[in-house]
């Protein structure tokens, strides 16, 4: 089973895709980020996580999605957009038939990390350690991509899907 972790955002989607190798070992398929330029027109932007991440879905062919659920904190503006990406990225699951099952970065950090409040380094650390990786995936995002990726392949529900 490969599964496609996303980290929504504007500026940066970070995107990162595990195989189940047996049990509960993945290894690394991709990951990378998709950039959008600071300047540009937000409907060009999204425009350019649809296609970029359409191309992505193509060349790696994921079987499901786990996305990072949407949190509010206090800057309501960077909500609307990540909302606003975070909607391309559901759409482009749903036009390529990949269910999608989100996770909040406390579940992720909890599966990933084992505890809940871990911090960034953290996470990024053991990310790099569960698949071996030769050095950290950049940016953040990428990494924080892959842990939910990770997440997903470690919930119950995915590991009773792949054994039918």
């Amino acid at each position: 089973m490969r599964i496609l972790g996303i980290d929504p955002g504007l500026a940066i989607v970070g995107w990162g895709i595990v195989e189940r190798v047996n049990g509960m070992t993945f290894r690394p398929v991709g990951y990378g980020s998709i950039n959008t330029p600071a300047k540009t027109e937000v409907g060009s932007r999204l425009a350019m996580i649809y296609k970029n991440l359409n191309l992505i879905i193509e060349k790696y062919h994921p079987d499901e999605m786990a996305v990072e659920s949407l949190f509010f904190n206090t800057n309501q503006t960077t909500a609307i957009a990540v909302a606003e990406a975070r909607g391309v990225v559901l759409l482009v699951a749903e036009q390529h038939g990949i269910p999608v099952s989100e996770y909040t970065p406390l579940q992720v950090k909890q599966a990933v990390v084992g505890y809940g409040k871990a911090e960034k380094h953290q996470v990024i650390d053991m990310v790099t350690h569960l698949l071996r990786l030769e050095k950290p995936p950049r940016p953040d995002d990428t990494a924080d991509a892959i842990a939910i990726a990770l997440c997903h392949g470690q919930s119950a529900g995915s590991l009773l899907r792949s054994l039918r």
